[in-house]
C-alpha cells in the first residue's frame, strides 16, 4: 500500500517482520502442542521457545534458491537452533502455518478497525445531535423535495453506522480462525489437538473443517463487509460534495490556514477529502471482487488465491483504518451554514409545501384527485413563471372557501417538519 494511505500502527500489522512473527509463534504453538502430547521432549520445545529466531533478508536470500517462502522461512529459523531444529514445522504443511497466522493478524487488524468504527460512529453521532434541529432541503432525484433536518442526514449516517458494526463483528468471527489440519485437511499426520491449542492460545477458533487451506468463502464475505463499510463512507462523502457546491454552500469541508485548493484559482476551496472517499472506496470493491475470485480453487487447494491475498488482505485493511479516521476528521470538523439551508429552502417559491396544501385541502373535504388537480397547476405556473407559490393560492376561490388565511400562513412553515425529530432519534437511541 502507498505510504500516503498508511498509517503505522496498521502497516506495521503487514510487515514482513511481523507476518514472520507470527509464523513462528505458530510453530512454537505446534511444538508446544506436541509435547503435550508426549510426542516431543518438552527441553527441545523449552530451547526452540527461547532461541529460535530469524532473519528476514536471510529468508529472502534463501527464497531466491528454494522458491517457496515457508521452505525459506524454517530454514532461516532452523539455522538458529541446535539439535531441536528436527521439530520445527513437525507435522505441518505450509498452509497451516500461513493460513492460521493470517487468522491471527486479521485478529490484530480487526482490533484497530473495530476501534475505528467505534470512534466514527461516535462522531457521526455527535454531530446529529448537534444539528438534530438545523432545518434543511431535503432533496429528491437531485430536486428539491421537502425540508428535514441536517440532523436526520447525519441520523441516517449513524444507523448505517451501526449496521455496519454488526456485520463487521459477524465477518471478524469468520477470518479470525486458523487450520492445522495436514496437507488435505483430514488430520492424517497431526491430531485435532494441535489445532486447538495453537488456535487457542492465539485467541482464534479452529477451523470445524478445512482442505489445505481455509474455505476463502469466510474471506469473500469479509471482504464484503469492508466494501461496505468504504461504501457507506462514500455515501457520506457523496452528500457533503453535493452540499458544499458553489450554488448550495450548506456544508464544507475544514479549510485550514495556508491550504491550497487550486494551482491556477486561488479562489478554490474543493471537498478533496471527500472525493479521496470515493477513490478509495473504488479500490475497496475491486479488492472484494478479487476476493470472491479467490473462492472457487481446485480440489483440496491451489495457490492461485496466494498472490492475490498478499495485496489485498494488508491493502483493503489499511485503506479501512485510513478512511475511517480521515473521514471522521472531516464529519468532525465539517462547517455547516444553516443560514444557506434556509435560504436554499426558499429559493423554489414555496413549492416544497406543495403536499401539505393538498393534504389540507383534502382534510377540508375535497377528493385526493380534486386537491392534486387544483394544486398542480399552480405548482407549474409558479415553477414555469418564477412566481411565490402562496400568493397564488390566496388568489384561488376554491382553496380561500376552505382555508383561512392563518392556515394557509401555517401550511408554509418549515418547522412543521421537525415535530417527529426526537421520536426518530429516539429510536435511534441517539
Amino acid at each position: 500500500m502507498l505510504e500516503r494511505y498508511s498509517r503505522p500502527e496498521m502497516a506495521n500489522i503487514w510487515s514482513e517482520e511481523n507476518k514472520y512473527r507470527a509464523w513462528l509463534e505458530v510453530e512454537i504453538l505446534a511444538d508446544e502442542a506436541w509435547a503435550e502430547l508426549g510426542e516431543i521432549p518438552k527441553e527441545d520445545v523449552a530451547k526452540i521457545r527461547a532461541n529460535a529466531d530469524f532473519d528476514v533478508d536471510r529468508i529472502l536470500e534463501i527464497e531466491k534458491e528454494t522458491r517457496h517462502d515457508v521452505v525459506a522461512f524454517t530454514r532461516a529459523v532452523s539455522e538458529t537452533l541446535g539439535e531441536e531444529r528436527k521439530w520445527v514445522h513437525y507435522g505441518l504443511t505450509s498452509t497451516d502455518v500461513v493460513d492460521t497466522a493470517y487468522g491471527y493478524l486479521y485478529k490484530q487488524a480487526n482490533d484497530i478497525i473495530r476501534r475505528d468504527l467505534e470512534n466514527f460512529t461516535n462522531i457521526v453521532a455527535e454531530k446529529a445531535k448537534e444539528h438534530k434541529m438545523t432545518i434543511m432541503m431535503g432533496r429528491t432525484h437531485g430536486v428539491h423535495a421537502e425540508p428535514t433536518t441536517f440532523g436526520l442526514k447525519l441520523a441516517t449516517w449513524y444507523s448505517e453506522m451501526k449496521r455496519n458494526q454488526e456485520r463487521f463483528e459477524h465477518a471478524a468471527a469468520g477470518v479470525e480462525a486458523g487450520k492445522i489440519s495436514g496437507a488435505v485437511g483430514n488430520f492424517a499426520n497431526i491430531p485435532p489437538f494441535v489445532e486447538e491449542y495453537v488456535c487457542g492460545k492465539l485467541g482464534i477458533r479452529p477451523q470445524e473443517i478445512s482442505t489445505q487451506v481455509l474455505p476463502r468463502d469466510l474471506h469473500a464475505e469479509y471482504f464484503a463487509v469492508l466494501a461496505s463499510i468504504a461504501t457507506s463512507i462514500e455515501r457520506m462523502a457523496t452528500e457533503i460534495r453535493g452540499l458544499q457546491k458553489s450554488e448550495q454552500r450548506e456544508v464544507e469541508e475544514f479549510f485550514a490556514k495556508g491550504q491550497k485548493g487550486s494551482s491556477a484559482m486561488p479562489h478554490k476551496r474543493n471537498p478533496i477529502g471527500s472525493e479521496n472517499m470515493t477513490g478509495l472506496a473504488r479500490v475497496v470493491r475491486g479488492h472484494m471482487i478479487t476476493a470472491y475470485e479467490n473462492v472457487p480453487l481446485w480440489h483440496e487447494r491451489d495457490i492461485s488465491h496466494s498472490s492475490a491475498e498478499r495485496i489485498i488482505t494488508p491493502d483493503t485493511t489499511i485503506l479501512i483504518n485510513y478512511m475511517l479516521n480521515r473521514f471522521g476528521n472531516i464529519v468532525k470538523n465539517l462547517t455547516v451554514f444553516p443560514e444557506n439551508m434556509v435560504r436554499n429552502m426558499g429559493s423554489t417559491f414555496g413549492l416544497i409545501f406543495s403536499q401539505r396544501v393538498m393534504l389540507k385541502l383534502i382534510e377540508k373535504g375535497m377528493t385526493r384527485e380534486g386537491a392534486y388537480d387544483l394544486v398542480q397547476p399552480k405548482t407549474a405556473y409558479s415553477w414555469d413563471n418564477q412566481v411565490d407559490f402562496k400568493p397564488l393560492l390566496e388568489a384561488d376561490e376554491e382553496v380561500t372557501s376552505r382555508l383561512t388565511q392563518e392556515e394557509i400562513d401555517e401550511l408554509f412553515n418549515p418547522v412543521y417538519y421537525t415535530q417527529r425529530v426526537d421520536d426518530i432519534f429516539n429510536r435511534l437511541g441517539l
